[in-house]
């Protein structure tokens, strides 16, 4: 017998056999027959490869020369939209050297530096062929000043004491003042941070106005200190009110429209004799009166018509009662002694 298998064969009804040839045994890790790999020839450099490559080499060639020319150096820096910041500690923040390229400029760098600056929230930076830099800003929003000492601070919905102004700059002439007259506020500073609930109450009593109190006053001087909290005085009426210390949860901001309701009712009709008020809640609230309304300076903003004096009728003697005289005593008339009856004999 030799070593490979027999043929088969199959019967078909009708039909002869027809010997079936033995397929080749599996292989491990293949199956089926190995056909010889065909080896094809390259095409070579055709036109459109040259072109193609020639246009990549130009390409790189006019990056280069982008990169590498000084046409295209940063020359000049436009910054829009800054109010708090000056100019220049934005173009030092930037730091851009006098021969970058243009093409070079890492933006985002840029703007994280900017963003390290107290009063920019944000910041985007673009180019401008063929030498300019644009810077556009986003500053923080001042709620309110807040003055410690000498110094006064701009804060924003955050609390966040993000620049110093100046009593005579003019964009921070119409926001709220908060004299801060508290001992532990003696290190507050730019890069500072205010207690969220005294930042709450202080934007709440920032927002008055002397009409909403009712009240005579030009303008109404807000403070705070350790004595008292929060105190709202009328200038140049001269009376103020004590608001007092809140708590996150004891004794919340949200107390504040009821007592401005309340301080309402007891200056209305007397405010030029209230010193001083004490508001202890929504609903409980004391005054003292001003021991002389009349020599107290300013107890009146607006001046007032004097009213006519109505004249007082002069008020008559009323006459005394004469005493009557007193009647002299008449003598009186003794009754003549009657005759004794004589003795009959």
């Amino acid at each position: 017998m030799s070593g490979r298998p027999a043929a088969r064969s199959l019967a078909t009804p009708g039909r002869g056999r027809r010997p079936i040839a033995a397929r080749p045994a599996a292989r491990p890790g293949g199956a089926g027959r190995h056909t010889r790999p065909v080896r094809r020839r390259s095409a070579g450099l055709t036109p459109i490869r040259a072109g193609a490559l020639l246009a990549m080499l130009a390409a790189v060639a006019a990056i280069y020369s982008l990169v590498s020319s000084g046409a295209f150096a940063a020359r000049h820096t436009v910054v829009d939209g800054v109010t708090w910041t000056p100019r220049d500690a934005i173009v030092d923040a930037l730091a851009i050297p006098p021969d970058q390229n243009l093409f070079t400029l890492r933006t985002g760098d840029l703007a994280a530096r900017l963003a390290s600056l107290p009063a920019v929230r944000s910041a985007s930076i673009s180019v401008s062929l063929p030498d300019e830099v644009r810077v556009d800003v986003a500053e923080r929003e001042a709620l309110l000043a807040w003055q410690v000492g000498d110094a006064r601070y701009l804060v924003d919905d955050t609390g966040f004491l993000f620049a110093q102004a100046d009593e005579a700059d003019q964009a921070a002439a119409d926001l709220p003042v908060v004299v801060d007259k508290r001992l532990g506020s003696a290190g507050l500073a730019v890069g500072s941070t205010l207690d969220p609930v005294v930042l709450d109450a202080a934007l709440r009593l920032g927002s008055l106005h002397p009409a909403d109190l009712d009240s005579m006053a030009t303008r109404l001087d807000i403070s705070i200190d350790d004595a008292d909290g929060f105190v709202v005085s009328g200038d140049p009426v001269g009376w103020s009110a004590v608001f007092g210390f809140y708590t996150p949860t004891l004794r919340t901001t949200d107390i504040v429209p009821g007592q401005v309701r309340l301080l309402r009712s007891m200056l209305m009709g007397r405010e030029d004799h209230v010193l001083r008020v004490i508001l202890a809640d929504p609903t409980t609230g004391t005054y003292i009166p001003r021991s002389d309304a009349s020599a107290s300076p300013g107890a009146s903003a607006r001046p007032k018509p004097s009213p006519a004096a109505t004249p007082r009728a002069t008020p008559r003697a009323t006459p005394r009662p004469t005493p009557s005289p007193t009647p002299t005593p008449r003598p009186s008339r003794k009754p003549s002694p009657k005759p004794s009856p004589k003795p009959t004999e």
